[in-house]
């Protein structure tokens, strides 16, 4: 239950900045935070990440509802507490999802806010749902890493080979 929190924690504050956004700015309007490196500017998205395959609502809306779906049953059906890194992952990948969902649903656009700009090359404008999508995909890439590795120690029954490829203990 505790990862369903973090995914309805995702899903309020992307939808509390982004209602905030579209009452308090113009589309286009600015406003810096950190010089020209760092602003708040209000756009619209009616594609998916860094505006790629603009116009294609349904195809979002439908995508979304299967992994929705999926992250669901994924969490409802693997009961494994050791995988923490994973849950907590699939949480913020969840609230981004029904975060930007809801805005596709029903205004067919994105709210997207957070401007960064690299000398004159301006990062693609994101949101909250964005950037927990992100982390989410990076902590769910951690978890497999991690696992990996488990596995592979767990097949060599404690024994590990050092880079000569002799056998060494480990000690767990």
């Amino acid at each position: 239950m505790f990862y369903y929190g973090i995914a309805l924690f995702v899903f309020i504050v992307d939808f509390v900045t982004k209602k905030l956004i579209a009452a308090r700015l113009e589309i286009g309007e600015q406003i810096s935070v950190i010089g020209n490196f760092f602003l708040i500017t209000s756009h619209r998205n009616r594609g998916a990440a860094f505006g790629i395959l603009q116009e294609q609502r349904a195809f979002f809306i439908v995508i979304t509802v299967v992994i929705v779906a999926a992250i669901i049953w994924y969490m409802q059906s693997i009961r494994d507490n050791r995988r923490s890194v994973l849950f907590t992952g699939l949480g913020f990948v969840l609230g981004g999802a029904v975060g930007n969902f809801l805005d596709r649903l029903l205004y067919g656009e994105v709210v997207d806010f957070f401007q960064f700009n690299f000398g004159s090359y301006t990062f693609p404008i994101f949101n909250v749902a964005d950037s927990a999508i992100c982390c989410g995909v990076a902590l769910i890439i951690l978890d497999t890493l991690l696992s990996a590795k488990e596995e592979k120690k767990s097949l060599n029954n404690g024994e590990e080979k050092d880079n000569n490829g002799h056998e060494q203990q480990t000690i767990s």
